[in-house]
């Protein structure tokens, strides 16, 4: 570790929006009452197996996380009960969720190949500082998307998520976290301060 003290000069900006986020559930109480349906229907699809919940339970580093979202967006709707259901199986995790309408400075410093995308979740340490970004989506949907979009046959149908698609979009949420926590866990700094 060098001689200074770790930072990021965007700490106070991402604490700031992280105040102003909403829990989850107050997140979904915003969207019209046809949405709140289409959430909850998402909420009855995620569900994560016994080894997962033991591997968020064993977490011990406290992990803030910042979703910009919408309640209106399909993708957020897919995702983000999935970012609940990691939530719910950990002490140590606390997502926050904003809506990318409302706040455009943060809508824009978490743009994706330029275009304003949700769900972004920013996975911050105890102090705000970045750790990582990931969302818009997952590499498993993308996949699914580039299957029928993509080529000769660009069907371009509203796709159906089937439980081993939920399944698959959840592990790979889920290792995000995993990733963030080893950071955290292993974080010269942190492990100092924590005596760990």
């Amino acid at each position: 570790m060098s001689g200074s003290s770790p930072f990021d000069k965007r700490s106070d900006f991402f604490r700031q929006f992280f105040e102003l986020a909403r829990p989850y559930k107050e997140y979904v109480a915003t969207g019209t009452p046809q949405q709140q349906e289409r959430w909850a229907a998402s909420e009855e699809r995620a569900s994560l197996t016994e080894g997962q919940r033991l591997l968020l339970a064993a977490f011990t580093r406290k992990l803030n996380v910042l979703v910009l979202s919408g309640t209106w967006c399909g993708d957020c709707i897919r995702q983000c009960p999935l970012i609940w259901e990691i939530e719910k199986a950990s002490s140590v995790i606390e997502c926050r969720y904003i809506d990318n309408q409302q706040h455009p400075e943060l809508r824009d410093e978490l743009r994706i190949a330029g275009g304003a995308r949700v769900p972004v979740a920013v996975f911050l340490s105890e102090d705000f500082f970045e750790i990582a970004r990931f969302g818009d989506r997952t590499l498993s949907e993308y996949k699914r998307k580039a299957a029928t979009e993509l080529g000769p046959a660009c069907d371009i149908g509203t796709s159906t998520s089937k439980p081993e698609d939920t399944a698959e979009e959840l592990r790979e949420w889920l290792e995000q976290f995993h990733r963030a926590q080893l950071v955290l866990r292993l974080s010269p700094f942190l492990r100092a301060r924590h005596r760990d």
